[in-house]
């Protein structure tokens, strides 16, 4: 399992837009594209002193079905523009972890 972690900051005003849109239709339709060995997502957020940070992780199989969502150049970020009108700031790329426990 492949755990990809991407990091994402908006300013408090719109952080409940944010997490909305998220969560009611980015991540959705990531789902709906039905990606192989593609296996849910999970989004955090934390507020901070002036801004609000969120955290999206996205759970494959394989690094091949993070190749298939994210393309050739895998470790780049893959932000809809809905969503990067949002941000404040963002990591410039995408971390892949090796799942070693899950329970």
């Amino acid at each position: 399992m492949i755990a990809r972690i991407w990091y994402g900051w908006t300013t408090r005003e719109n952080a409940d837009q944010y997490e909305k849109l998220m969560r009611e239709e980015v991540l959705l339709e990531i789902a709906r594209r039905s990606i192989p060995g593609y296996k849910g997502a999970e989004l955090f957020r934390r507020e901070a002193s002036d801004e609000v940070e969120f955290i999206t992780m996205l759970r494959f199989e394989t690094l091949n079905a993070v190749k298939v969502f994210a393309g050739k150049q895998y470790e780049q970020p893959v932000i809809p523009p809905e969503a990067k009108r949002l941000l404040k700031r963002h990591s410039e790329r995408s971390l892949h972890y090796s799942v070693v426990s899950l329970n």
